[in-house]
């Protein structure tokens, strides 16, 4: 009886975990698509990193994380406005931080790349991998931290 429900447990855990990565896996048609080589063309290997396998940068790496200048946050690979300085914030956390993007230009995704799920930020035309998003952020406003990488973004000064 015990070796039953084991094996049903076990059944059923891994039907949802199969389940749930299959929904991530899931091709997404972006506005801009590019080749791996057209990609490691255009990007430093430290953005291809991040942007296209879902890299992370070195916490406290990017001089983005301190910048406080009015302006536009972009994606570093196709230049669509991701952020407004407006929405910046300093987490402590060693990465740039917003409490939210630039209405439908930044798409959830779900990551599970750490065994559980996570909710992962990508850009809405190119498909490049930003960052994750967090609940911990600003309670006055909405409550999110959009944490990102710093390489992920090239900054416009108003």
């Amino acid at each position: 009886m015990k070796n039953s429900i084991l094996l049903i447990t076990l059944s059923l855990f891994l039907n949802c975990t199969l389940n749930g990565q299959n929904k991530s896996d899931k091709k997404t048609q972006y506005k801009i698509t590019k080749t791996d080589a057209e990609w490691k063309n255009s990007l430093t290997k430290m953005q291809y990193y991040v942007l296209r396998e879902a890299g992370t940068e070195r916490a406290f790496s990017s001089s983005l994380d301190k910048n406080y200048t009015d302006g536009t946050y972009n994606c570093a690979a196709c230049n669509t406005p991701l952020y407004k300085s407006q929405n910046k914030f300093d987490s402590g956390s060693g990465w740039p931080s917003f409490d939210r993007a630039v209405k439908g230009n930044v798409a959830l995704d779900v990551d599970y790349k750490l065994g559980y799920a996570r909710t992962e930020l990508k850009c809405n035309t190119c498909g490049g991998h930003l960052g994750h998003s967090f609940n911990d952020g600003p309670q006055k406003t909405t409550g999110k931290r959009h944490c990102i990488n710093g390489v992920a973004l090239n900054f416009i000064p108003k």
